[in-house]
C-alpha cells in the first residue's frame, strides 16, 4: 500500500467517525475542500461510491459499510503499533494543541510552564487562550479545560483542583459612594460590570444560591466586557461591582483594593477539569501534559 493510499483510507475512516467533513478536516488538519477531493480520489481509485453526501447529511453506501468494517480495525492496530513504539522514547515529543479559558490558564498552566518544558523539552505547546465555547475535536485541539458542569459526555475528564466560587466585589470608593447590596436583588439598583462570553450575543447572568437552590440575576451597569481582567480593573477603579473567580480576586481583596460582597449568597460549583477525546490509545504527549497538570504545585 502506497502512502497516499493509506492517507485516503484514513481520511475516509475519520469522516465516518466525525460524521461530517468539517470536523474530520479539523482533526486531520487539512481544509474541507482538500478532504473532499481526497475522498473523491479514493472513490475513483476503487471504482465505487463510498459515501452518500448532501448539504445536510452523510451516510455510508453498502460498499462504504464493507470497507469501513474491514479497514477501521486494521487502522487502529497500525496506530496502536506506532504508539507502542513511541512510548520507548525517553521523553514524549511533538506538538500538543491546547485550548484554555484565561482563568484556567492563569491558575494551572502559567505557574508550571518552566517546569513542564524542563521535563518535556521535545513537546511543543501550541496554546490558545479563549473564553469561547469550543468543540476541541472539530477545532483540531488535543486537550482542553472546562468547568465540570460544562463537560461533554464523550470526553475523558481529569479534575485539576477543588470546587470553585465566584464573588461579587467592589472597591472601597464605590461602596463609600453607593453603599453595599444586602441581597442579590439589590444589585438591580447598583452599577454592575457585565461580562459577555466571546462568541455569545447575550451577557452572563450572575448566579447565586439560597438554601441549596441556584438562581440568576440579570444585572445592569456602565460597562460590558468580553475580558474579565478588564472587569476587575474597572472594579478596582470604582466603575462598579464585578463578579469573578474567588481565587483570582483574593490577592486584590487581601491588598484592600476590593471588598467582597454577598458572600453568603455565593455558592461553590464543580471546578476545572482538563479533558480530551476518548480514544483507544492516548498519545504520549497528551498523557504527559495531563499528568503534569495534576502534580502538586511546588515553589
Amino acid at each position: 500500500m502506497r502512502g497516499s493510499d493509506f492517507a485516503q483510507l484514513r481520511a475516509f475512516v475519520t469522516v465516518v467517525a466525525r460524521g461530517n467533513f468539517a470536523r474530520a478536516a479539523a482533526e486531520l488538519r487539512i481544509s474541507a475542500s482538500t478532504l473532499s477531493q481526497t475522498i473523491r480520489e479514493l472513490e475513483t481509485r476503487l471504482g465505487v461510491r463510498l459515501l452518500n453526501r448532501t448539504t445536510r447529511s452523510l451516510s455510508l453506501t453498502d460498499a462504504g459499510e464493507r470497507l469501513h468494517a474491514r479497514f477501521k480495525p486494521a487502522m487502529l492496530e497500525m496506530e496502536a503499533a506506532v504508539q507502542d513504539v513511541a512510548t520507548l522514547r525517553d521523553t514524549p515529543a511533538g506538538t500538543l494543541r491546547v485550548h484554555l479559558p484565561s482563568v484556567a490558564a492563569a491558575a494551572y498552566l502559567e505557574p508550571v510552564l518552566g517546569r513542564f518544558h524542563a521535563a518535556y523539552p521535545d513537546i511543543v505547546l501550541d496554546v490558545t487562550i479563549s473564553g469561547s465555547v469550543t468543540d476541541i475535536v472539530e477545532a483540531g485541539y488535543d486537550v482542553g479545560a472546562r468547568l465540570g458542569e460544562f463537560l461533554e459526555a464523550d470526553m475523558v475528564a481529569v479534575k485539576l483542583g477543588g470546587e470553585q466560587r465566584q464573588l461579587a466585589v467592589a472597591s472601597p470608593a464605590y461602596i463609600k459612594r453607593h453603599g453595599r447590596p444586602n441581597t442579590p436583588a439589590d444589585l438591580l439598583t447598583h452599577r454592575c460590570i457585565n461580562w459577555r462570553q466571546p462568541g455569545s450575543t447575550g451577557v452572563y447572568r450572575w448566579e447565586f444560591v439560597k438554601d441549596g437552590r441556584w438562581f440568576a440575576v440579570a444585572v445592569n451597569g456602565p460597562l460590558v466586557v468580553s475580558d474579565r481582567n478588564m472587569a476587575i480593573a474597572a472594579a478596582v477603579q470604582g466603575v462598579g461591582i464585578a463578579f469573578w473567580a474567588e481565587e483570582l480576586l483574593r490577592p486584590l481583596i487581601k491588598a484592600g483594593r476590593l471588598v467582597p460582597l454577598l458572600e453568603e449568597w455565593c455558592g461553590s460549583f464543580p471546578g476545572w477539569y482538563v479533558y480530551y477525546p476518548k480514544q483507544r490509545h492516548v498519545p504520549p504527549t497528551v498523557r504527559a501534559f495531563v499528568d503534569f497538570l495534576q502534580r502538586p504545585k511546588v515553589g
